[in-house]
C-alpha cells in the first residue's frame, strides 16, 4: 500500500506541474503519421535534444539507420551494424545471428547485459535483477533504427553502466490498407533465411506483423542453428491526442553448441568441434501495452507496461575443453548430460511525463517518471539427463541438484530537467531513486539448507548532470556525469560447490560514467570526438580463505574496484558529393585503458593483489574504418576492423592454460565488403562478403557459459539477400 501511495503521490506532482500556464509562444499539434519512402544518405545520426517523453540533451548517443546501412543484416554481424559507433566490443562466439553480444567502454559483452535493452521502449532483459542477459532475439530485417544512449542515460532509463539500447521496429505502411515485404537470404555454411511482413492502415487502426525463419549448418562442426520469430503490433488512435499500442513478440532458437577448444585444437583446425551433444535453446515472449497521450498545455504522458516470459534450456556435457566426450568402453554409452532450465517471469510498468515550460523567456523541459519491476526467476540446474545425442531435456533421475527462486521487486523514481539558460547553453541535472530487494530461496543438494536463503536490498539515490553548448552551425560541446549501479545477480549468490561460501553482505556494484565531447558537421565532414571515464566499484569475484578449523574454502565476495579511461573518435568525410554519385570515408575508433584499482582475487590457496592489472576483455584499441561509394541505385562499402589483444583473467595470464580458459586473446583485423542494389523500386539485392581474407580468430575466452576455452569466430562467408516490397 505504501508503494501505491508513493506512486500516486509522484503522479500527482507531475500532473500538478503539467497544469501550470502554458508557454504562449509554443503550440503543439499532432499530425497523422506519414511514411516517406526515400533513401537516407547518413546511416548514423543523433537523437534530438527532447522528443516524446524523453530528454537526450548533452548525452552521448547514436542512431543507426538500418534502412540505409550496408551490412550483413541476416546474420546480425555486429562489427558491421555498429561499425560507426566508436568502441563497440563485439563478442563473436558464433556466426548464427541468434544473439547480439556487445558492450562499450570496457564493460562485459555477455548478451549485452550491461545495457538496458529495449524493443520499441519495452525492456527485453530477461530479469534485470536476477539475470539481466537479453535472450530475446529480434530479427534485424524488422528494425528501422537502433538508438544507443551511453552510460549517462542511467538516470532516465535504468541504472545500468552501459546505458540504453533500443531497437525500433519498422512502422506500419500508413499509405495503404495492405502492404507486403519479403527478404530472403542464402549464404555460406547452409544459411537460409526468410522474413515476411505485412502492414497497413484501416480507419483509425494500424497494424504490423512479421514471421521470420533462419536455419544454418554453422561455420564449425556441430554448430547448426534453427531460429524463428514472430510479432504482431496493432495501433489505435481514437484522436489526434491519444494513441494506444498493443504488441506481442516471440523468438525461439535451438543452437547446437560445438564446444570450446584448447589452443592446440584451435591452431590445428578452428572449425572442429569438441562437443556433439550440447544444445542451448531460449524461447522468449515480450508482450507490451502502451498509451501515448498528449495532454495539451505542453505536456505528454506515456504509460508502458510489458513483460518478459519464457525459458532458457540447455542440455550439455559440461566439462573443460580438454576433457573429451567419448563413449565409455564399459557401458558402451556416453556419459549422462546435465540439464539446466531457467523460467523467466519479469514484469515492468513505467509511467513517464514530459512537460515543456517557460523559464527566462526560453523553453525548458522536465521529464519525470516512475518504474516498477517485479521478477520471479525459477532456476533449475544440474539435472541428470540422458546419454543420448539429440536435444532432449528428459531427466533420468527426478529432481535437480539446484532448484531455486530469485524473486525481486524494485521501484524507481526519476526526474531530469533541461534548463535552457541561454540560446546556446543548457544544463540537465537529474536524480534516480532505486529501492527494492532480491530474495533467493530453494534447495541446493550439496549445500546446508540453512545457508541457501539470501536477501539483498537495492537502495540507491543516483545523481547526474549533463550540459550542452551549441557552438553554431549544428555543432555542439557536450559533457555529462552520472552515477550507475549493477545489482548482485543470481549467479553471483549461488555457491558452485560445497567449498564455496557466499558473502551474506554482498554489495551491489556501483560507480559512475563521465564523458565530454565535441560533435558536429561542416559541408563535407561529420564528427563526434570525446573522452570518458567509467568507475566500477565492488566488482564480484572469489577469494581464498580458511575457517576457524583451518579448512580452506572459497569466499564469493566483492573483490575490489576498477577504472576505465578512454577516448572515442568518429569522423566521416564526404570526398565526392555529386548528383549521381557520392563517396565517403570514415573512422570509428576508441582507445581504452581499463585497470583494477584496488582488488584481490584468489590464486590457488592464496589471495593475490591485482591492482593495476588490466581488465578482462578490454582491448586497448578498437578501430573500424571504411570507404563507401553510392549512386542513386547502388552502394558499395569496404570495412576494415581491428581489435588489439586482451587478457582473459584478472591475473593477466599470458601463456594459455591446458583447457584454453585463460591466456592472451590475440589481436585481429578483418576485412568486409558489403553492397546494395536497387533493381526496381520494389526489389533490392544485397551481397555481403564477410571476413574476406578468411582470418581465423576468436574474440574472448569466456569464464562461464557457453564453456571456458576458445570459441572460434567465423571465417570467410558470402550472403546474398533479395528483398521485395509491395
Amino acid at each position: 500500500m505504501r508503494r501505491i501511495l508513493l506512486i500516486l503521490f509522484f503522479i500527482g506532482i507531475v500532473l500538478t506541474i503539467s497544469a501550470q500556464d502554458p508557454v504562449d509562444t509554443i503550440q503543439t499539434k499532432r499530425l497523422d503519421e506519414v511514411v516517406i519512402k526515400a533513401p537516407r544518405l547518413n546511416d548514423i545520426g543523433r537523437l534530438p535534444e527532447a522528443q516524446g517523453t524523453r530528454v537526450w540533451s548533452g548525452k552521448k548517443n547514436e542512431v543507426i539507420n538500418l534502412q540505409s546501412l550496408n551490412a550483413n543484416i541476416a546474420e546480425k554481424t555486429g562489427r558491421q551494424i555498429f561499425a560507426k559507433v566508436p568502441g563497440v566490443f563485439v563478442y563473436d562466439m558464433d556466426g548464427s545471428g541468434n544473439q547480439m553480444n556487445i558492450s562499450t567502454r570496457g564493460l562485459d559483452p555477455h548478451r549485452g547485459w550491461e545495457f538496458n535493452i529495449r524493443r520499441n521502449g519495452a525492456i527485453t532483459n530477461s530479469d534485470m535483477y536476477g539475470y539481466p542477459a537479453s535472450h530475446y532475439s529480434i530479427p534485424m530485417e524488422a528494425i528501422e533504427r537502433i538508438e544507443l544512449v551511453r552510460g549517462t542515460g542511467s538516470l532516465q532509463y535504468g541504472a545500468q553502466f552501459g546505458g540504453m539500447l533500443n531497437y525500433v521496429t519498422k512502422k506500419p505502411d500508413s499509405t495503404k490498407s495492405f502492404s507486403l515485404e519479403n527478404i530472403t537470404s542464402v549464404g555460406s555454411y547452409g544459411l537460409l533465411s526468410t522474413y515476411l511482413a505485412a502492414s497497413g492502415k484501416v480507419g483509425k487502426f494500424q497494424y504490423m506483423t512479421y514471421y521470420t525463419k533462419r536455419v544454418s549448418d554453422g561455420y564449425r562442426q556441430n554448430g547448426d542453428t534453427d531460429y524463428d520469430a514472430q510479432s504482431f503490433l496493432i495501433t489505435y488512435a481514437p484522436s489526434a491526442q491519444l494513441k494506444l499500442n498493443a504488441e506481442l513478440s516471440r523468438s525461439k532458437y535451438i543452437y547446437h553448441l560445438p564446444g570450446a577448444l584448447t589452443d592446440a585444437k584451435f591452431n590445428d583446425d578452428p572449425r572442429q568441434s569438441s562437443r556433439s551433444r550440447n544444445y542451448y535453446s531460449p524461447e522468449i515472449y515480450v508482450p507490451s501495452l502502451q498509451m501515448d497521450w498528449d495532454l495539451g498545455n505542453q505536456t505528454r504522458l506515456l504509460l508502458h507496461t510489458s513483460a518478459v516470459l519464457g525459458y532458457r534450456n540447455s542440455v550439455m556435457f559440461d566439462k573443460p575443453a580438454n576433457v573429451e566426450d567419448v563413449i565409455d568402453p564399459v557401458t558402451l554409452q556416453y556419459a549422462p548430460r546435465q540439464v539446466d532450465v531457467d523460467n523467466y517471469n519479469s514484469y515492468t510498468t513505467e509511467l513517464r511525463v514530459l512537460h515543456n515550460y517557460s523559464l527566462f523567456g526560453r523553453t525548458s523541459n522536465l521529464v519525470a517518471g516512475v518504474q516498477y519491476m517485479n521478477n520471479d526467476l525459477h532456476r533449475q540446474q544440474q539435472g541428470k539427463g540422458t546419454t543420448g545425442t539429440d536435444y532432449d531435456l528428459t531427466l533420468t533421475e527426478p529432481g535437480f541438484g539446484r532448484d531455486m527462486h530469485l524473486k525481486s521487486n524494485n521501484i524507481a523514481l526519476f526526474v531530469e530537467n533541461k534548463f535552457q539558460l541561454t540560446d546556446h547553453l543548457s544544463i540537465t541535472p537529474g536524480v534516480r531513486i532505486e529501492s527494492g530487494e532480491s530474495a533467493m530461496s530453494g534447495v541446493i543438494s550439496y549445500y546446508d539448507p540453512q545457508g541457501v536463503p539470501n536477501t539483498i536490498e537495492h537502495k540507491f539515490p543516483l545523481l547526474g548532470i549533463n550540459a550542452q553548448y551549441k557552438a553554431g552551425n549544428g555543432n555542439s560541446f557536450y559533457a555529462g556525469w552520472s552515477q550507475a549501479y549493477r545489482p548482485v545477480i543470481f549467479k553471483d549468490i549461488v555457491p558452485s560447490s560445497t567449498y564455496e561460501i557466499v558473502d551474506k553482505n554482498l554489495k551491489d556494484a556501483y560507480g559512475y560514467n563521465a564523458e565530454a565531447g565535441f560533435r558536429g558537421h561542416s559541408n563535407r565532414l561529420r564528427w563526434d570526438v570525446g573522452v570518458f571515464r567509467v568507475k566500477y566499484n565492488n566488482r564480484l569475484g572469489s577469494q581464498a580463505t580458511y575457517d576457524e578449523n583451518n579448512v580452506f574454502y572459497l569466499y564469493r565476495t566483492n573483490i575490489g574496484n576498477s577504472l576505465t579511461d578512454g577516448a572515442e573518435l568518429f569522423m566521416e568525410y564526404q570526398m565526392v558529393d555529386l548528383k549521381q554519385i557520392s563517396a565517403s570515408v570514415f573512422t570509428s575508433t576508441a582507445f581504452m585503458n581499463g585497470r583494477y584499482t584496488d582488488a584481490q582475487i584468489r590464486y590457488g590457496d592464496a589471495n593475490v593483489d591485482v591492482s593495476d592489472n588490466k581488465l578482462e576483455s578490454v582491448p586497448e584499441a578498437i578501430t573500424r574504418n571504411g570507404l563507401s561509394l553510392k549512386t542513386k541505385r547502388a552502394s558499395l562499402s569496404f570495412l576494415f576492423s581491428y581489435v588489439s589483444d586482451s587478457y582473459a583473467d584478472a591475473l593477466n595470464t599470458v601463456e594459455p592454460s591446458a583447457n584454453g580458459a585463460v591466456g592472451v586473446v590475440p589481436a585481429y583485423g578483418l576485412f568486409d565488403i558489403n553492397s546494395t542494389f536497387l533493381i526496381l523500386d520494389q526489389i533490392t539485392l544485397r551481397v555481403n562478403i564477410n571476413n574476406v581474407t578468411n582470418k581465423q580468430y576468436f574474440t574472448k575466452r569466456p569464464s562461464f557459459y557457453p564453456g571456458p576455452g576458445i570459441w572460434s569466430s567465423d571465417g570467410r562467408s558470402l550472403v546474398v539477400s533479395v528483398g521485395f516490397k509491395f
